[in-house]
């Protein structure tokens, strides 16, 4: 899915964050003014909360991109092992000389 418009700095995102928790806005307020969803405010702060460890009911930063580099691995891997299958299946019918 296509993004509509690049995603916000990093920096931004910790800035809307303090001042969600110091200004006493609702974060729909402050996401119209600051120019970005309320969702996005909304989880741009949970995550801040799971990095910091003041919530415990998700992956944090680092272990979500640890999760992906390993979804990525697995994937790689089970190429290779499909093509060693097809090879081997290749191999034995060439040495037997018998086909499937």
């Amino acid at each position: 899915m296509p993004q509509t418009r690049p995603a916000f700095p990093q920096e931004f995102r910790a800035n809307a964050v303090r001042l969600l928790r110091s200004s006493g806005k609702s974060k729909r307020e402050l996401a119209r003014e600051l120019g970005c969803s309320a969702n996005s405010l909304r989880e741009w702060a949970k995550r801040t909360d799971l990095d910091s460890g003041r919530r415990t009911d998700g992956l944090t930063s680092e272990e979500r991109e640890e999760f992906g580099k390993l979804r990525r691995q697995v994937k790689v891997l089970e190429e290779e092992r499909a093509i060693l299958l097809k090879a081997a299946a290749f191999f034995a019918t060439e040495t037997t000389g018998r086909t499937r």
